[in-house]
């Protein structure tokens, strides 16, 4: 019998998933990127709990539309705070107790991305009764020391591959140089085809800063005691998975999500249906139990 997330990972070893997907829609590009967004789930439907999104380097709120639409369609309620990799966990506490209110729907769930991802870890240390964080999802954490450059990656569509040219965010380049330098950023956040082309037209996304230095005090050790969703691609060049895996073993409550071929954007990559999918199986799990025992089990070879 193969159980759907049917254990929490003990400190020893991560619970791993696996997932694929593909997604081709078009997205329009935000006209306005600033300040904090919200989506809140269809007229009718009772808010099943309250996500407070954390974006990475480069990123800005409205990069999370598309996931804000999915979760909140499924009953959650989204807020993409307006947040960079230097706010500290108390400027953090600030704003997202401000976007939540003062009695938000449980569980609250702090989701990051890239370091928005570390900045999760150390706010649900910090939070105490200010916010009531009930778990984490910590999603293609930005690593956890410096890295210089991405690894080489494999290529998308006509572009080239990740590391076959300049390295990402190393300054200001012109003509063929930036083009190349743009498309090995591309290649190394996402392989959606509808999120490169909202990012190549996003004029509030700020390129080059993938390999912006994580700020010091995110690279100190942060183990939140609540459950953690670790979600990442198995070929992310920024990020290698090792690193993933290695982070959810030391937490004390962890659950490792790897995504196959996926990249460092995981929660706008190829997959990002499968992802958020395994997502509501979690926040579901975790809204019924905090022990996040099983609400449904696979029987392999079992007649349906």
């Amino acid at each position: 019998m193969t159980d759907l997330f049917s254990a929490t990972a003990p400190v020893s070893g991560p619970v791993r998933v696996t997932a694929t997907g593909t997604d081709t829609a078009s997205v329009p590009a935000p006209a306005d990127a600033g300040g904090t967004r919200g989506w809140q789930p269809p007229a009718g439907i009772a808010p099943r709990g309250t996500l407070l999104l954390l974006p990475g380097r480069g990123e800005h709120p409205l990069v999370y539309e598309r996931f804000g639409r999915r979760l909140s369609a499924d009953g959650y309620v989204v807020h993409a705070l307006d947040t960079t990799p230097d706010d500290n966990a108390e400027e953090i506490l600030e704003r997202a107790a401000d976007a939540a209110g003062p009695e938000p729907v449980g569980p609250v769930v702090l989701v990051g991305s890239d370091t928005g991802a570390l900045q999760a870890l150390h706010t649900a240390v910090a939070a105490g009764p200010r916010l009531p964080v009930g778990g984490v999802v910590v999603a293609g954490a930005a690593p956890a020391t410096e890295v210089a450059e991405p690894r080489p990656g494999p290529a998308v569509g006509t572009g080239p591959a990740v590391g076959t040219g300049p390295a990402v965010g190393t300054g200001a380049r012109t003509g063929a140089d930036s083009s190349t330098a743009w498309d090995d950023e591309l290649a190394a956040r996402t392989a959606c085809p509808a999120h490169r082309k909202r990012l190549t037209e996003d004029e509030g996304f700020v390129r080059g800063r993938l390999t912006a230095p994580v700020p010091a005090r995110l690279l100190a050790d942060a183990r939140p005691d609540v459950p953690v969703l670790v979600l990442h691609g198995g070929t992310d060049p920024v990020t290698p998975p090792e690193r993933a895996r290695e982070l959810a073993a030391r937490l004390p409550r962890a659950t490792l999500g790897v995504v196959r071929e996926g990249r460092h954007d995981v929660l706008n990559d190829a997959s990002h249906r499968t992802t958020a999918a395994v997502l509501v199986l979690w926040l579901e799990r975790l809204r019924a139990d905090p022990e996040l025992t099983p609400i449904l089990t696979v029987e392999q070879g079992a007649a349906l």
